[in-house]
């Protein structure tokens, strides 16, 4: 069983705590805090360290969904992407807005 740790951002606030993903045989499998992290300083608040129970959730989406005839269906990415290009384009520049959130990456 080999495990690896794999650094990362914690992603649920824009705190930007440091944490490592432990992975065993290729499943990640629980958090480390990383230790020299001057943001957290080897700490991580309840959500950092249950942060990894939604990678392997059952209820995770892993393909993209849209809607066609008014339910949702899978698609592939490219399918996905297209379609939010053609939807986009109906916007003038000073139409567009930013959604952020707690849950979204700082980095993304």
């Amino acid at each position: 069983m080999a495990i690896n740790y794999v650094p990362t951002n914690c992603p649920y606030c824009g705190t930007g705590c440091s944490m490592n993903l432990v992975v065993e045989d290729g499943k990640v499998v629980g958090v480390a805090p990383y230790q020299r992290s001057p943001v957290n300083e080897g700490k991580l608040c309840p959500k950092g360290v249950y942060a990894h129970e939604f990678i392997n959730s059952e209820d995770r989406l892993t393909t993209p969904l849209i809607k066609k005839d008014g339910k949702f269906v899978e698609a592939s990415w490219d399918e996905a992407y297209d379609l939010i290009a053609q939807k986009l384009k109906s916007y003038k520049p000073d139409e567009m807005g930013v959604f952020a959130s707690a849950r979204t990456s700082n980095e993304d």
